[in-house]
């Protein structure tokens, strides 16, 4: 399996959904409340959920009241996602590094769904696909980890037990990324996953914009939408246009 092919593996598995399977949907939907709010977005307008995951952020999108396009690169997930489809909701399988057939008011990119690949060329490429699958005057949302925050709250080593099974779970930086190993026994065999995430502080962030025209207009330190505090926000969610 390829580095940079990690996502790919891991997050098809049914034992992802396991680990993950406590998501918080209240903080999911009151972040988008806050979002929705902040931006004033019309009724009907078009947002694309990119990855989209199990479809929690999309689903209630569509309830209120905007078309919404939730995709990702898990087969698994899309199709666990489209018992959920509906009028203004629909679910496809895609890949980010491949360009957009249609263009939309807003793009969400949530949950630390950038910076999966190790080269600059790639992830700029990923913002070049974002950027030009907006229309005019279109908004871009990226949802990523504070760097600093992380780095001095990291949890090195945990045990997580989930319908039975006991994930064995390390963290580490390693160069310019955090690198979480994940090790348990189930269906007869040992299992081993790794999430391999660049570590992307904002001054480099605002260099990828810059490489693909991007501007950033707002930057918010959580998902009730505070400031941001380099040393102490726990996110860094980034409006851009």
């Amino acid at each position: 399996m390829k580095k940079t092919e990690w996502f790919k593996d891991w997050f098809d598995t049914k034992y992802y959904h396991i680990l993950y399977q406590d998501r918080n949907y209240d903080e999911a939907q009151m972040f988008m409340q806050h979002l929705i709010s902040f931006l004033k977005l019309e009724k009907n307008s078009k947002i694309l959920d990119l990855p989209c995951g199990r479809g929690r952020h999309s689903v209630f999108l569509s309830q209120l009241g905007y078309q919404v396009v939730g995709a990702d690169l898990s087969e698994n997930n899309i199709t666990f996602a489209k018992q959920f489809e509906s009028e203004n909701l629909q679910f496809k399988v895609h890949d980010m590094r491949n360009p957009f057939q249609t263009k939309f008011d807003a793009i969400f990119n949530l949950f630390t769904s950038f910076g999966y690949f190790n080269d600059d060329e790639t992830n700029i490429q990923v913002l070049q696909n974002l950027k030009d699958g907006l229309k005019e005057n279109g908004v871009l949302v990226i949802d990523f980890m504070n760097v600093n925050f992380v780095k001095k709250s990291i949890v090195s080593e945990e045990i997580i037990t989930k319908n039975d099974i006991d994930f064995h779970i390390s963290r580490e930086v390693d160069g310019n990324a955090i690198v979480k190993n994940i090790r348990f026994f189930a269906d007869g065999r040992e299992h081993f996953y790794t999430e391999n995430i660049k570590f992307l502080p904002l001054e480099t962030l605002k260099k990828y914009f810059r490489a693909v025209g991007l501007k950033l207009k707002h930057t918010f330190g959580s998902y009730l939408l505070d400031d941001f505090n380099i040393d102490n926000s726990s996110r860094l969610i980034l409006i851009l246009e």
